[in-house]
C-alpha cells in the first residue's frame, strides 16, 4: 500500500471523528444519528468482561432501537482515551480506542432488562474497556462497518 504520511494523518484524524461523534451521540441520545455512523448493515457488539456477548444489532435500525431501549432515560457519559489506528487500505481501517462509560438510570425509573439479551438489571453501571472498530470509506465518508465494545471490569449498582 502506497499512502504517504499526511494521508495516514488525515485518516487518523477522520477515525477520531467519527468515534467522537458516536460517545457524542450517544451521550445526547442521539440515537439515529449514531446508528447513521454506520453501515446500512453494521454490527455492533458489546460482550462482558468474560467475552460473552450481552446483545449483537445489526443493521441501522436495530442498532438504533437495541440502544434507545437499553439505555431508556439514563443518563449516558462515554469518554475515549487512547487509540490504535491501523490503515489496511484508504478505504479500510481498523482502530482500537481505550473507553470508560457510566449509565446512570433516575431514582424513580424501574429497571430495566433490554429485551432478549442478558444485559443485567442495574441502577448504574460503570464500565472500562475498548472498542475494536473496523472502517470503510463510502464515496468519501467513513463509517462503521463492525464495532465491538470488550470490557475489562464492569461495576453496577442495583
Amino acid at each position: 500500500m502506497n499512502i504517504t504520511h499526511l494521508e495516514k494523518l488525515t485518516i487518523t484524524d477522520d477515525i477520531r471523528t467519527v468515534m467522537a461523534k458516536y460517545v457524542r451521540h450517544a451521550d445526547s441520545k442521539n440515537f439515529t444519528e449514531l446508528a447513521n455512523l454506520f453501515t446500512e448493515n453494521g454490527i455492533f457488539t458489546p460482550l462482558d468482561v468474560n467475552g460473552e456477548t450481552l446483545v449483537q444489532m445489526a443493521g441501522r435500525r436495530e442498532i438504533e432501537n437495541k440502544i434507545s431501549e437499553s439505555v431508556g432515560n439514563a443518563t449516558a457519559i462515554h469518554h475515549l482515551f487512547s487509540f490504535e489506528i491501523d490503515i489496511e487500505s484508504k478505504e479500510m481501517v481498523h482502530a482500537v480506542f481505550s473507553m470508560e462509560d457510566h449509565l446512570i438510570r433516575p431514582e424513580n425509573e424501574e429497571n430495566i432488562l433490554l429485551k432478549d439479551s442478558n444485559v443485567p438489571v442495574f441502577r448504574t453501571l460503570h464500565g472500562f474497556g475498548h472498542y475494536h472498530g473496523d472502517f470503510v470509506k463510502i464515496k468519501d465518508t467513513w463509517f462503521i462497518k463492525k464495532l465491538i465494545q470488550t470490557r475489562l471490569k464492569l461495576d453496577f449498582t442495583y
